[in-house]
C-alpha cells in the first residue's frame, strides 16, 4: 500500500512538473519579439520635420479637425513641439493642432 501511494505521489509530481515547464516555455516565447517582424516606424516622427519646414505663417492649409478637413491659415509653427497654430476660416479664435493634422492644398 505504501509503495502504491509513493508511486502515485511521484507520478503526480512528475505530471505537475511537466505542465508547469510547458507553460513557462510557452509564456517565455510569447514575450520575445520575432526576428522576422521589424518594429514599425512612426511616420509622424519622420514626416514632421519635412512638413514643418514647408509650413510658414500666412500659408493657406487644410486642417483635420474632428474628422473633417477645414480651410485655415497658418499663424505660427512650433517645430520643437510639433504643433501649428491656425486660424480656421469663419471662426474667431485660433486653434493649435499637430503638424500631422495640417496639409497644404
Amino acid at each position: 500500500m505504501t509503495m502504491k501511494f509513493f508511486a502515485i505521489a511521484l507520478l503526480a509530481l512528475a505530471l505537475t512538473a511537466c505542465e508547469s515547464s510547458t507553460e513557462n516555455a510557452n509564456s517565455s516565447n510569447e514575450n520575445k519579439p520575432s526576428a522576422a517582424t521589424p518594429a514599425p516606424a512612426t511616420p509622424a516622427a519622420t514626416a514632421s520635420p519635412a512638413a514643418s519646414a514647408q509650413l510658414k505663417a500666412g500659408d493657406k492649409v487644410k486642417v483635420a479637425i474632428n474628422g473633417s478637413s477645414t480651410d485655415a491659415t497658418v499663424v505660427s509653427v512650433d517645430e520643437k513641439a510639433g504643433k501649428v497654430t491656425v486660424k480656421v476660416q469663419g471662426q474667431k479664435e485660433e486653434k493649435t493642432v499637430a503638424i500631422s493634422a495640417v496639409a497644404k492644398p
